[in-house]
């Protein structure tokens, strides 16, 4: 696949900025190079700005190759330097399922790229054939995610193979919630098909949404064309810092996962028993879609208890539904007896 086909032309011929951590890669006894101030060690210096060490211990976890590995300021920002890569403004489009995440649509509008979407059927299953029949010669990037949010459901495997192997442009998988599934990552599909790009994050099952670091794996092509049109310095160095502790804590996020997991077959278990609660969709994520009598009033009353729950009543495909992260045992409890004291409220009106 010739990626540079794809490219906006003036970010093809864009000669990059580089850096004066770009032109030493390793240790030195005196940096005199970049005009920092020399006191006040470690927060004087710049941090590194392809994240190497990072990249490594992440590499040797996801099996991914290093240089198949770009790491952003959260998962959205190689959402926003991939429509800056292969959309020219006013002219290209993209293609999404719907309802999903909604930053792709976000910051399509803050790229002025028109943005197209289909509608997943009753399941919240997609359609490769309605994905590509949405397409025409101005689309560039398909976003898919899987397991999707809000609906919490893992993606047909064999659609988005399809899609894969139809689409001549880019198809972003973002498997954010992949570590709550059952179904493996794509990341071994990498070398299969040059077009894919798979998003992780540290902000869900890693426990780390404060540190504000995302993944991107793609092909080596991909990955330079990320590096060579992000900020310079885009991860901190105390983000980087912490991000090692937490790749060294693995067996911690383990062990994470299997309690919520178990809090969550509990939670909807519990969910079921209340009259209110017309369905509870099938989930492979930390959260569970709950679709109720009336969701704008369940939710404001959660909300007066200072419990704080996603209300996805005007999203298309969920009405009447509310989305509930899964909390602690202690957390789910307290959920579970203000619903009971909501039920009751309910009989007495």
């Amino acid at each position: 696949m010739n990626i540079d086909k794809l490219l906006r032309e003036n970010i093809r011929s864009l000669q990059p900025y580089s850096c004066a951590r770009n032109e030493f890669k390793g240790e030195a006894s005196v940096y005199m190079d970049a005009n920092e101030n020399p006191y006040n060690a470690p927060f004087n210096r710049y941090p590194d700005p392809l994240q190497w060490e990072v990249k490594e211990k992440i590499s040797a976890l996801k099996n991914v190759p290093v240089e198949n590995i770009f790491l952003g300021n959260g998962s959205d920002e190689p959402i926003d330097l991939l429509f800056r890569a292969f959309c020219e403004p006013r002219i290209d489009n993209v293609v999404a399922i719907e309802p999903t995440y909604g930053m792709y649509k976000v910051s399509a509008s803050i790229n002025d790229i028109e943005y197209r979407n289909v509608l997943l059927d009753e399941n919240f299953q997609l359609s490769a054939e309605k994905l590509l029949s949405a397409c025409n010669i101005y689309t560039k990037i398909i976003w898919l995610c899987s397991p999707n949010n809000p609906t919490g459901n893992t993606l047909d495997g064999e659609e988005i193979k399809k899609v894969l192997k139809e689409f001549d442009g880019i198809v972003v998988l973002d498997e954010a919630y992949i570590d709550f599934a059952s179904d493996g990552s794509y990341t071994e599909f990498l070398t299969e098909y040059p077009n894919l790009i798979i998003l992780q994050t540290f902000s869900k099952a890693w426990g780390s949404a404060a540190i504000r670091l995302g993944m991107a794996f793609a092909s080596v092509e991909i990955i330079s064309v990320l590096n060579k049109i992000k900020y310079p310095y885009n991860v901190n160095v105390l983000t980087q810092k912490q991000a090692l502790i937490a790749l060294g804590n693995a067996k911690q996020v383990k062990d994470w996962i299997k309690i919520l997991l178990s809090e969550r077959t509990k939670l909807i278990e519990n969910l079921k028993q209340f009259s209110f609660v017309q369905h509870i969709y099938p989930t492979d994520a930390n959260f569970i879609l709950v679709k109720v009598d009336d969701a704008n009033k369940f939710y404001n009353y959660l909300v007066e208890k200072s419990i704080i729950v996603r209300n996805r009543n005007s999203v298309s495909l969920c009405l009447g539904c509310v989305r509930i992260t899964i909390g602690t045992p202690n957390e789910n409890q307290v959920l579970l007896n203000e619903v009971s004291k909501f039920v009751t409220n309910q009989h007495m009106d």
